[in-house]
């Protein structure tokens, strides 16, 4: 997990719709602190400061200190709705970590020894399917990343997700299926030269990426938001 991240907050005295409009006016986005057997804490941060967290790029994979009042509260970002419109942020989730809890996250993986693959010396490509892997982590162990190594395949090999050792502390949110993360699948000039192969290859994009899956929409963000106020 990316090193943790500080930002300052303050209570929220007012909940509802109109409070949460007068906050945002005021360049403050509504947010809620949630979880660890506690009541709900309801606060607001600067819009300024969470939009800046926000373009780093790694602020939802990232532990957030959020500190009220002087004191510190360890959160994971769940969740920040963002207006359909401006896309600026609406209102904010934190999940609140507490030692030995488990959470669900989203974690990038990173693949290395490329140049060991016999399949991508001979002009195969790295077919990734899933560039994020959902696992199950102790709330102080989540890792910033998986690394994946690549040695020895060749084309046509793919990599599955038993084939890897998770660090301490993780798990696979998926179990029912032992997933494909990456192929190395023939470019499309090596499958016009060899038939065969190419007839074995279905589905694959011409260059060689997956499509991601898509997230929640706009509307789902703003029923959130109608919840959490």
């Amino acid at each position: 997990m990316s090193d943790a991240l500080k930002l300052p907050a303050e209570m929220r005295e007012r909940a509802g719709k109109g409070a949460s409009r007068a906050l945002r006016r005021e360049g403050r986005v509504p947010a809620v602190i949630y979880g660890g057997k506690e009541e709900p804490t309801p606060i607001h941060v600067e819009e300024k400061e969470l939009v800046k967290q926000l373009m780093t790029g790694h602020f939802m994979n990232s532990i957030v200190m959020v500190k009220v009042d002087g004191k510190e509260t360890r959160t994971l970002p769940k969740d920040v709705a963002l207006d359909p419109v401006t896309d600026r942020p609406i209102h904010a989730d934190f999940l609140r970590l507490t030692k030995g809890s488990k959470i669900e996250v989203n974690v990038p993986v990173v693949f290395v020894n490329e140049e060991e693959s016999p399949g991508l010396k001979k002009g195969g490509v790295l077919n990734v399917v899933r560039h994020e892997l959902e696992l199950v982590c102790e709330g102080d162990k989540i890792p910033g990343e998986i690394e994946i190594d690549v040695t020895g395949l060749e084309v046509g090999d793919s990599i599955h997700i038993s084939a890897l050792t998770l660090p301490e502390g993780s798990e696979s949110a998926i179990t029912d299926r032992d997933f494909t993360i990456a192929t190395v699948v023939a470019p499309s000039a090596l499958k016009r030269s060899d038939g065969e192969e190419g007839d074995e290859e279905e589905d694959i994009p011409a260059d060689g990426v997956a499509a991601t899956e898509q997230g929640p929409d706009a509307d789902a963000a703003e029923e959130q938001e109608e919840k959490s106020e």
